[in-house]
């Protein structure tokens, strides 16, 4: 353990969940921070925390919090995290790292002028399944990879005033589900060359579906979709040409995958063997770079956060989705 002290900012679903892979894991939450005293005060009931401050103000001032995880909803992604690197705390921020590439960046400056970490929080990339498909790939047992499919497609809510549904909060599918199949196709493949989007927008005029297809620097292609209205198979597929990779349902989560050649033969079968819901794998990542006085992530590093922004702005200027929040 390094001894760092984590702070929960929001108390939210995905506060509970990481929180609680937090304390599977060993590591130390100290704080946790609301905008209202008695949320706080619920969270920290129900996971033992020491401290529970009533303002995000106040979790930035505590001098016992070394690292905060941002929980907002994504608008406010950007002036939590730079509020919190500018107090002195490393932060480690839920994907999308914020609403657009412009917001990212600022982030990214603020966090080289301090000196401290500034991570997104896409758990998946830091997955044991994942850390085996990459060392796969880079071994060659694909060959030459030539493409990558993977869908996340939920039948959530057509409630208009969900946030999901309205651009006021940052909503549509792209951002709070696509953003796993773009950055998946970016970590298998690297950056896009080009980028092709099409999408059915619902009532509010927030993204329902959206489907995309890429070509990166290799020639490789890439599809994924979106969908907020319709469970999928939420599986992930690369394919090269020695052998393909399957990731069963659901392949974000701690999962299953097979390696399989052209003839069908099973070369490899992998099962994920995880405590908890695995968010707890990226903090673990997050304080060892710390430790080693490290700023930026090798998995998924600060300025390929900004960059994958930009291909969401490309995409959403591509299907007519404009935030309120935007110049």
């Amino acid at each position: 353990m390094t001894g760092l002290r984590w702070g929960i900012l929001a108390t939210g679903g995905i506060a509970h969940a990481f929180t609680s892979d937090l304390q599977t894991a060993g590591l130390d939450v100290a704080a946790v921070g609301s905008r209202s005293a008695g949320s706080a005060q619920r969270f920290a009931d129900e996971f033992g925390i020491a401290r529970a401050h009533g303002s995000y103000d106040d979790l930035a001032a505590d001098p016992d919090v070394d690292i905060v995880y941002i929980a907002t909803p994504h608008p406010a992604h950007a002036e939590n995290a730079i509020a919190m690197l500018e107090a002195g705390k490393h932060v480690l921020v839920e994907k999308p790292f914020t609403l657009t590439a412009a917001e990212a960046a600022a982030v990214r400056d603020v966090a080289r002028r301090t000196g401290l970490l500034a991570m997104e929080a896409m758990w998946t990339r830091y997955l044991p399944h994942m850390v085996r498909v990459r060392t796969l790939i880079a071994d060659g047992a694909l060959g030459e990879v030539r493409t990558v499919f993977a869908d996340h497609t939920q039948q959530i809510t057509d409630d208009p005033t969900h946030r999901l549904n309205d651009l006021e909060l940052g909503g549509g599918a792209l951002l709070d589900l696509g953003i796993y199949p773009v950055s998946f196709a970016w970590d298998i493949l690297g950056a896009p060359t080009t980028v092709r989007a099409v999408a059915r927008l619902a009532e509010t005029g927030a993204d329902a579906e959206v489907a995309t297809v890429m070509t990166h620097g290799s020639g490789a292609l890439s599809t994924t979709v979106s969908s907020s209205r319709a469970a999928g198979p939420n599986s992930a597929h690369i394919v090269g040409t020695r052998a393909r990779i399957d990731i069963d349902r659901v392949w974000y989560t701690p999962t299953t995958f097979r390696l399989t050649a052209p003839d069908g033969t099973v070369l490899e079968e992998y099962a994920s063997d995880v405590d908890g819901r695995g968010m707890q794998y990226q903090a673990l990542a997050a304080e060892r770079l710390i430790a080693e006085g490290r700023v930026d992530s090798d998995l998924l590093p600060l300025d390929e956060s900004v960059a994958i922004m930009g291909t969401l702005d490309d995409i959403r200027a591509q299907i007519g989705v404009h935030y309120p929040q935007e110049a």
